[in-house]
């Protein structure tokens, strides 16, 4: 087994724009070993989130590759994958994307059923418990807090216990004291998991936590520090 979860090669992404071609990320290499901790930072358009879809397989570059967990995205149909990214890959999402109709219990074990699990209920309980949420579990979306609801988006992230988590701007719509408990989450499934963990964020004290910084700027790697 390859000692790195994710490989990036000469990755670039061009989008058309009402003035022509626009680059919006450029020439990009990275590689990062499992269990690791990346924190993807810079200003808002540098290229952040695009980056995180390319890297997490939710998108395809214009040129270069992509490999996660030692699979080549690009030679992959989209319903490969999606295969790849449901055995390998959790993603929370800035927005949340929780199901509106289904109950934070539900909302975790969703991806769990989708696998076949027999154990869906139990572990979703047990994660909902795990990040606190264990006297919430039959309440909706609309009925939990900002804060509650990115935890039931982490349970959620993590039910399937990927190889690697894709976290965009996890503390980005909470308070500072909300949002360090959803960072100090984050690092202790990672510790006890061995989850491999990229985030994007705008929040420098958060990036800082991780053993890996990268910063763009205008779409290129401008920095890169341990």
């Amino acid at each position: 087994m390859s000692s790195s979860i994710l490989v990036a090669q000469n990755l670039s992404k061009v989008v058309s724009s009402a003035e022509g071609e626009l680059t919006i990320l450029h020439g990009l290499d990275l590689e990062l070993p499992r269990s690791a901790t990346l924190a993807i930072v810079g200003s808002s358009g540098s290229g952040k989130s695009t980056l995180l879809g390319l890297l997490a397989g939710l998108d395809l570059p214009s040129s270069g590759e992509v490999a996660l967990a030692g699979h080549s995205l690009a030679s992959l149909d989209e319903d490969r994958r999606a295969r790849v990214r449901a055995e390998h890959v959790g993603f929370v999402f800035q927005s949340f994307q929780l199901l509106d109709t289904l109950d934070a219990l539900a909302n975790v074990m969703l991806p769990l059923e989708l696998e076949g699990r027999t154990d869906a209920r139990a572990r979703a309980r047990e994660l909902l418990e795990r990040v606190g949420l264990g006297q919430r579990l039959a309440h909706y979306p609309k009925q939990l807090s900002g804060g509650e609801q990115q935890r039931v988006a982490i349970a959620r992230a993590f039910a399937a216990e990927p190889d690697i988590l894709f976290a965009d701007e996890p503390t980005g719509n909470l308070d500072s004291q909300t949002g360090e408990r959803i960072s100090d989450l984050l690092f202790a499934l990672n510790r006890e998991r061995g989850t491999t963990l990229v985030l994007v964020t705008h929040d420098e004290r958060l990036a800082r936590r991780c053993e890996r910084l990268i910063r763009l700027e205008a779409g290129r790697l401008v920095a890169s520090e341990p």
